[in-house]
């Protein structure tokens, strides 16, 4: 589930299927996680504009797009995917519904992006918040998902600026997910982030959780 090719497969089937471009959620929608989402971009507005958001792994979701529509506070949100086809869906999309955030000087891109390389793009403390909804998830289940997923998450670390926040929404039981997070995040050898959880909801018979992880401590040296 880490190859560009079984997604940009998966992208162009579910394009096929209708006409109309619909965009396809992994576990729910942005209603489902708002409250999570802009209390955090509210406190990181204190200190700057735009907040800095990026969406890594955003297939087609609305996610991205909503934050950047919904937002009173000026947000530059980066949707990111490893499939070109994936952000291509994403451009037209937007471009043909000509979506309008509620604040006038808010931003929206698409970028083609493997996740395994962020630090490769994102310079030191660039971003506010990363959102990754399924994105570890799906890291995890594939060959060397683990040490795929710990690089990734001290990427984040890294390009996040201090108290800046990762949040990943999964269905793992927090037993599993906050043991694997910690240990993770300590990888370097320091006490890198403070990792909690919160319950999300039942949906369709399952449970998912909203595990926030926060920059407290430079990583970069």
């Amino acid at each position: 589930m880490d190859k560009k090719s079984a997604w940009d497969r998966f992208y162009s089937e579910t394009s096929s299927r209708s006409p109309n471009f619909k965009n396809f959620e992994w576990f729910f929608g942005f209603d489902a996680v708002q409250d999570f989402i802009t209390p955090l971009l509210q406190a990181a507005s204190l200190s700057r504009h735009p907040v800095q958001v990026l969406d890594m792994g955003c297939g087609t979701s609305a996610l991205g797009p909503s934050i950047y529509r919904d937002s009173a506070l000026p947000v530059r949100v980066t949707c990111a995917d490893i499939s070109p086809v994936a952000v291509r869906l994403m451009r037209e999309h937007i471009r043909a519904n000509a979506v309008r955030p509620r604040n006038a000087s808010s931003q929206i891109d698409f970028l083609e992006l493997d996740c395994t390389r962020l630090d490769g793009h994102y310079g030191p403390s660039s971003l506010d918040l990363i959102v990754d909804k399924g994105t570890t998830d799906a890291l995890l289940r594939s060959k060397e998902g683990a040490e795929k997923a710990a690089s990734v998450l001290r990427q984040c670390l890294k390009v996040l600026r201090r108290s800046g926040s990762l949040l990943q929404f999964s269905d793992e039981d927090p037993d599993a997910r906050l043991v694997w997070l910690e240990a993770a995040a300590q990888g370097q050898g320091l006490a890198a982030a403070d990792v909690g959880v919160q319950e999300v909801g039942v949906l369709r018979g399952v449970c998912y959780y909203c595990y926030q992880v926060t920059a407290h401590h430079d990583v970069n040296k």
